[in-house]
């Protein structure tokens, strides 16, 4: 009896052996992001994400591609080339305001605080927006910046037509505005001040005048996925959110290992400059007062009613979104699990 006993037990340890080897293994969720801009030090908290094994922790492979503008990424995950991007919460505004049903959705806000300004030289004539009128300003089509313009032009009371306005490649920005063949440029004023920095402008040679100086204060870029992604597959947008949580918090304690993440992929960036970017990309775009209350990725609801009224009514939008048809909390860790403080 004992010897039939354990001959049963042999048996079924032999039969369950390839049943445990035929078990599927949890199946991975493949998206497709693209970034702001061209890889630079503030984007190490997405790389660390990745290095780390955040994103594969949560059954996640993210494919991350470079940018081309803060505003640029928000069609392409309205038109389905992207899932998700990291993109200009104004441009998202529009686009609701025009095709509510293509828009997408912000589920997790990183800059807090506007960066858009116009740049000119230190000793330009322009002081203020009314200067603008009578000068020729230049940007790249998708800068989010060149895309807020009419709304700056109708909150300082100044006639856009009067402006000149020149497309440029991005990578000709700064170096069109030192040789004089523009008066000022659009963008966001760390992009401009470390671009300028890397070819041998430093920032005392410039001056900024500021978006968020004239009433526009507005929410930037954020983490923007496709409508279909959070009704189709919601706890992958949370795990999503999870691991670029995670990775900012690392960046936070460690930004040298967050930079060299980026030199990982782009191993021809400036590590002292990407540095400094990082830096400056927390104190002027991120560190809004509100986190302390709210945490990081969040938002102020009543804050952000009025960024998008201020939207509406100075580019005469069709419609008046409602702040849930912009972002979110739904995907959000739990509140104590969000940055509160940068430094």
């Amino acid at each position: 009896m004992k010897l039939f006993r354990n001959g049963l037990l042999a048996l079924a340890a032999t039969l369950c052996i390839p049943v445990a080897l035929s078990a599927p293994a949890a199946a991975t969720t493949k998206l497709k992001m693209v970034l702001n801009w061209k890889y630079q030090g503030p984007q190490g908290w997405f790389f660390l994400a990745d290095d780390r094994g955040y994103f594969k922790a949560e059954g996640l492979e993210v494919v991350m591609d470079q940018g081309n503008g803060s505003g640029a990424g928000v069609p392409l995950v309205a038109n389905g080339t992207y899932d998700v991007a990291f993109g200009d919460v104004n441009a998202l505004i529009e686009l609701a305001a025009k095709k509510p049903d293509d828009a997408p959705i912000a589920v997790y806000v990183m800059y807090n605080r506007p960066p858009f300004t116009v740049a000119v030289k230190a000793d330009s004539p322009i002081k203020t927006p009314k200067d603008f009128e009578g000068k020729t300003l230049g940007g790249a089509a998708n800068d989010g910046a060149l895309k807020l313009f009419p709304a700056l032009c109708k909150i300082t009371k100044i006639d856009c037509s009067k402006v000149n306005v020149t497309n440029m490649q991005p990578n000709l920005r700064e170096q069109m505005l030192m040789q004089g063949q523009v008066d000022g440029v659009f963008g966001y004023v760390n992009t401009i001040r470390f671009s300028a920095k890397l070819i041998g402008v430093g920032d005392d040679k410039l001056r900024y005048i500021n978006y968020g100086d004239y009433g526009m204060d507005l929410y930037s870029n954020a983490i923007i996925v496709s409508k279909k992604l959070a009704k189709d597959n919601p706890e992958a947008v949370k795990g999503l959110i999870r691991a670029i949580n995670k990775g900012l918090k690392d960046a936070l304690k460690d930004p040298d290992a967050a930079v060299a993440a980026v030199a990982k992929r782009e191993p021809l960036i400036k590590i002292p400059v990407e540095r400094e970017r990082f830096d400056a990309t927390l104190t002027d775009e991120m560190n809004h007062p509100e986190i302390a209350k709210i945490g990081l990725g969040n938002v102020d609801m009543d804050r952000l009613k009025k960024s998008i009224d201020i939207l509406v009514e100075a580019n005469s939008l069709p419609r008046t979104p409602k702040v849930d048809e912009i972002f979110t909390p739904a995907f959000l860790p739990p509140a104590s699990e969000l940055p509160h403080k940068l430094f």
